[in-house]
C-alpha cells in the first residue's frame, strides 16, 4: 500500500509541475499572440485561389479579397526550371497593422495536378508543414504555416522560406498559387484581410517570347532588310526592331536565361554571332563556326540558357560553346546531307543532337548517350523539332 501511495503521489507531483510549466510558458508568451484562433495551426487544404479552389475569404469574409493595404508575394521562382532543380522560394504576407500572419501555397501543372515536392527547413519548433487535398479529381500538395509560424518576422510582415524541388522530367508550365492572411488575432475569423498571388515557371522559354508573358508571339525576321517584327500576345501591339544585316540568319533564343527571347543573328560569312540580351540590352558578338556551318543553338549544358552551336556538314561535327563555363564541345553525328533538328527529346533539360534524313530521325539522347531511331515523314518534309517528351 505504501508503495502504491508513493507512486500516486509522484504522478500528482509530475502533473502539477507540467501544469505550472505550461502556465509559465503561456504567461511569458507575448500577449498580442495569445488570441490566435483555430486557423493559426494552418488552414484546411485548397485555399490558395488556384483553379478549382476557393480562398481564405470563405471563412475570413469581412473584407473582399485583396482589398486591404497589405499583400502576399512569392519570390525566388525562376523564369525556367530544370529537372530535379531545387529552388529556394520565399512567401511573404504583409500588412502594417496585422498581428499574426499565415499562408498556403501549392504548385500545379497545366492540368491542375500536383507537381514537385517540398523540403522544409529544420526548425524547432517547426514553422511549416505540408498537407494534401483533392481538387477536380487531382491530388494537390500544400505548404503552409504551423501554429509556431505565425509570429511576424519583422514589424508588419512574416516570411517563410523553403525549397521546392522540380520534377525529374519537364512537365511544361508550372504555376504557384498562394493565399495569405493578415490577421488581428481576435480568436475568430472577423477583421482579417486575405490576399492572393501567383507565379509561373516554364520548362524552357516559349519560342519567340518577346514580351515575356510566357506565351509565344507571332514574329518574323525580314532578311532583306534586317528588321524584326513581333506581335505581342499580351496586347496585340507590334514591335519593329532593326537588328542584323541582310543575309543574316535569325537565331533568336533565351541566351541570358531571363525567360524572354533575345534578338540574335548568325552571320555565316564571317562566323559571327550577334546577340542583343533582353536583360540590360547589351549586344555581344561571338566568333564561332566557319562559312558553311548551320546554326544549331540550344541548351546543351542544361543551365537554362541557350548555347551558341553549329553543325558542320563537311565534317559532320557538332560544336557548341557551353554558356556555363565557355568550354567548346565537339560531337560527330550524322552526314553531310542531313538536316540538323536539335531539341530536348528526352525531357532532361538538355538539347539533344539529332538529324532528319529522308523521313528518318536519329536522336542522340543526352540523358544516356543512346541513339534512338524513328521513321516519321517523307524526304521533302520540313522537320519541326520541339520538346516532345514530358510536355
Amino acid at each position: 500500500m505504501k508503495s502504491a501511495s508513493s507512486r500516486i503521489a509522484r504522478i500528482k507531483t509530475l502533473i502539477i509541475i507540467a501544469a505550472v510549466s505550461a502556465f509559465i510558458a503561456f504567461y511569458n508568451f507575448p500577449a498580442k499572440y495569445k488570441k490566435a484562433g483555430a486557423a493559426s495551426a494552418g488552414p484546411s487544404a485548397s485555399r490558395t485561389d488556384a483553379p478549382g479552389e476557393n480562398n481564405c475569404t470563405a471563412c475570413h469574409s469581412d473584407f473582399p479579397l485583396n482589398s486591404g493595404t497589405g499583400s502576399i508575394s512569392i519570390s525566388g521562382v525562376s523564369a525556367n526550371y530544370l529537372p530535379n532543380q531545387p529552388i529556394s522560394i520565399t512567401v511573404r504576407t504583409s500588412q502594417e497593422d496585422a498581428v499574426i500572419y499565415g499562408f498556403q501555397m501549392t504548385a500545379i501543372d497545366s492540368l491542375g495536378r500536383k507537381v514537385g515536392t517540398y523540403t522544409i527547413p529544420a526548425q524547432t519548433p517547426a514553422q511549416l508543414k505540408t498537407i494534401d487535398g483533392i481538387v477536380g479529381g487531382n491530388q494537390r500538395e500544400y505548404i503552409e504555416h504551423t501554429v509556431d509560424g505565425i509570429i511576424p518576422t519583422q514589424p508588419g510582415s512574416k516570411s517563410w522560406t523553403f525549397t521546392w524541388n522540380a520534377p525529374p522530367q519537364r512537365v511544361g508550365k508550372i504555376s504557384f498559387y498562394a493565399a495569405g492572411n493578415a490577421a488581428n488575432s481576435d480568436t475568430n475569423t472577423s477583421g482579417d484581410y486575405i490576399y492572393t498571388t501567383s507565379k509561373s515557371t516554364l520548362s524552357g522559354t516559349a519560342i519567340s517570347n518577346f514580351d515575356v508573358d510566357e506565351k509565344s508571339d507571332i514574329a518574323f525576321f525580314r532578311s532583306s532588310t534586317g528588321f524584326w517584327y513581333s506581335q505581342n500576345s499580351t496586347n496585340s501591339g507590334t514591335q519593329i526592331v532593326l537588328f542584323g544585316s541582310p543575309g543574316d540568319k535569325p537565331v533568336s533564343a533565351d541566351y541570358d536565361g531571363d525567360g524572354k527571347t533575345d534578338l540574335a543573328v548568325f552571320r555565316s560569312t564571317t562566323s559571327v554571332w550577334y546577340i542583343q540580351r533582353s536583360t540590360g540590352g547589351a549586344t555581344q558578338a561571338f566568333v564561332f563556326g566557319q562559312d558553311g556551318d548551320k546554326a544549331t543553338q540550344g541548351d546543351y549544358d542544361g543551365d537554362g540558357r541557350t548555347d551558341i552551336a553549329v553543325f558542320r556538314p563537311m565534317t559532320t561535327l557538332w560544336y557548341w560553346r557551353r554558356s556555363q563555363d565557355g568550354v567548346v564541345v565537339a560531337v560527330p553525328f550524322g552526314n553531310s546531307a542531313d538536316k540538323p533538328v536539335p531539341a530536348d527529346y528526352d525531357g532532361d533539360g538538355k538539347t539533344d543532337v539529332a538529324i532528319f534524313r529522308d523521313g528518318a530521325w536519329a536522336i542522340r539522347r543526352s540523358s544516356d548517350n543512346i541513339v534512338s531511331f524513328a521513321t516519321f515523314g517523307a524526304a521533302n518534309d520540313t522537320p519541326i523539332p520541339a520538346v516532345y517528351i514530358a510536355e
